[in-house]
């Protein structure tokens, strides 16, 4: 483990831009971006069109490590290039931000109110190439919609399944069970999903250290004792669906837990902007994310 980077994740003050849009997601993306589906015919310039846009944020001259800690990315990202350099690299020599990489495929059929993980195919062999372009973690989603028992235990002994091989090949996996935040049992699935993770981390080797990103909680705090736990690193927060300013209100509301903004991050940008536009109003939101990531 690079300690420089375990440091900066752990203590520093600031931020996770997630920018690890996927193909189910990438066309609503571009689309919000001002990219219609009608400007790209193939899956393959689709993601060469979110590339540029990726790379347009990174590059702009307020991404940088005063308020952004990590960036998560997809593995088309990882395995492209940014100004000469593969993209963990150029965010880690040219801005000391620190790359992780989410490695799940997506979900499966809800069951028991909860969408698992579907299979990692050559997990080892996706790990052992991040490794080697010097990206620090992962990112894995699962998604609860009610509080059904055994679905929220099957998410989190999946989950803590794949962190283990994760922990093995030497990065820090980031776990990521979000709770809808349109489930009508929202607080009820938070209070099952604590108890579940509380249950893995009592018996899990405090040398194989963990993220987490959740759903920011119905009950402010609610995750805050999860630090008391030394495999702990860092627990982010994800939007869920709501507006920048929603998602910034109420993650003020929670110590010690920082944002992994996606959508809300991206909110506002177009493609049709100026480069001064564009980092003007990517400055707003980046110090919106961060005022409330300091709390």
């Amino acid at each position: 483990m690079n300690n420089e980077m375990y440091e900066i994740v752990k203590t520093r003050k600031g931020f996770i831009a997630a920018l690890d849009q996927s193909g189910g997601s990438s066309a609503k993306t571009l689309s919000l971006y001002g990219i219609s589906e009608n400007e790209y015919h193939s899956e393959e310039e689709m993601f060469d069109l979110i590339h540029e846009m990726r790379k347009r944020v990174m590059t702009s001259k307020e991404f940088t490590n005063d308020h952004i800690l990590g960036t998560i990315l997809f593995e088309k990202t990882m395995n492209s290039k940014v100004n000469d350099k593969y993209t963990a690299d150029y965010l880690w020599d040219e801005k000391r931000i620190v790359s992780f990489l989410k490695v799940d495929k997506g979900l499966c059929e809800k069951e028991n109110d909860v969408k698992l993980m579907k299979d990692i195919p050559n997990l080892v062999e996706t790990l052992k190439c991040a490794k080697d372009k010097h990206v620090f973690g992962t990112k894995m989603r699962s998604v609860i919609y009610e509080a059904n028992e055994q679905g929220i235990k099957d998410i989190v002994n999946q989950q803590f399944e794949i962190a283990k091989i994760i922990c093995d090949n030497g990065l820090v996996p980031i776990i990521e069970p979000e709770v809808d935040i349109n489930s009508t049992t929202k607080e009820l699935c938070e209070k099952i999903l604590l108890d579940e993770v509380k249950s893995h981390l009592d018996n899990w080797n405090s040398e194989d250290k963990i993220m987490f990103k959740f759903t920011i909680p119905t009950v402010p705090n609610l995750y805050l004792d999860l630090y008391n736990y030394d495999c702990v690193v860092r627990i982010v927060a994800l939007s869920g669906g709501y507006s920048n300013a929603q998602a910034c209100s109420l993650l003020a509301l929670n110590n010690r837990m920082i944002a992994s903004f996606s959508r809300a991050l991206l909110e506002g940008l177009k493609v049709q902007q100026s480069q001064e536009e564009f980092d003007s109003k990517l400055k707003t939101s980046i110090e919106m994310i961060y005022d409330a990531s300091i709390t």
